[in-house]
């Protein structure tokens, strides 16, 4: 596990996307291609803001979309597809892309879809109750479905409301397409940027606790290859760090000057 704490959020945004830029042309140089997973929210904005930047052979990237409320239509404001095609999609030129289109019926097309290939890169946010995705608290770590369809719990809906996704509480979707945390798990690297004051109770829940699925976000201590940028607000609450698997990098970049 790496960690890498920045003092702002656009720093942290910047650091995160060269990382994920650099694994994603080492996939192309290795195989010709490369094949991505990318979340959503505000916590994403400084990520993708970079990443659509860099030098990359976007016709050789094949992208796969994490999450999707269940009934919500592309046009509504909060509509994750509406999301990635306007910050990633239509700035990268990108053409072989995956949604979750928040239908039961559209899991089995991204079942077979995402289990032709490993994903080499997943940039997976937290929530703010420490979920992945839209797995909740507590979330299922034990089935192998690529996809399913969850509950949106209090917190999880709540969010969406705090970001301005949504007017009320009552307009947030109940449900939504998810992909599982088994499937997040199964990509090569796992790059989070969660930066903000308003994560830094997950932060520290993430980092503090052993694996539970009561804190969804600790199951990415396990993975053998997982980056987690924070920014000087986000790691603010942070006091100790459990580990779960292998050795633990710290890089404190709080106060640096850019490279």
């Amino acid at each position: 596990m790496k960690i890498i704490i920045s003092q702002t959020a656009d720093d942290l945004g910047r650091r995160a996307a060269a990382q994920a830029a650099d694994e994603i042309r080492a996939a192309i140089a290795e195989k010709g291609s490369a094949r991505i997973a990318l979340s959503t929210g505000a916590s994403q904005f400084e990520t993708l803001h970079y990443l659509v930047k860099e030098e990359i052979d976007w016709s050789r990237v094949e992208m796969f979309h994490l999450d999707e409320y269940v009934g919500l239509p592309v046009t509504h404001p909060a509509s994750f597809r509406k999301y990635l095609k306007e910050r990633f999609v239509d700035l990268t030129g990108i053409t072989k892309v995956h949604f979750v289109d928040g239908t039961a019926e559209g899991i089995a097309r991204l079942t077979e879809e995402i289990r032709k290939a490993p994903i080499d890169v997943g940039l997976i946010g937290i929530g703010r109750n420490s979920h992945i995705a839209f797995n909740d608290p507590p979330a299922d770590f034990d089935t192998k479905d690529a996809y399913l369809v969850v509950n949106l719990d209090q917190t999880c809906r709540n969010q969406q409301v705090a970001e301005g996704w949504f007017a009320k509480f009552e307009d947030v979707p109940k449900q939504a397409v998810s992909m599982s945390v088994w499937q997040i798990m199964q990509c090569r690297s796992i790059i989070s940027a969660v930066p903000h004051a308003e994560k830094a109770w997950a932060v520290k829940q993430t980092l503090e606790n052993e694996l539970t699925n009561r804190y969804p976000a600790t199951m990415l201590k396990t993975h053998p290859n997982f980056s987690l940028y924070v920014d000087a607000d986000s790691y603010a609450d942070v006091t100790q760090i459990v580990t779960l698997a292998g050795e633990m990098v710290v890089e404190d970049d709080r106060g640096k000057e850019k490279p």
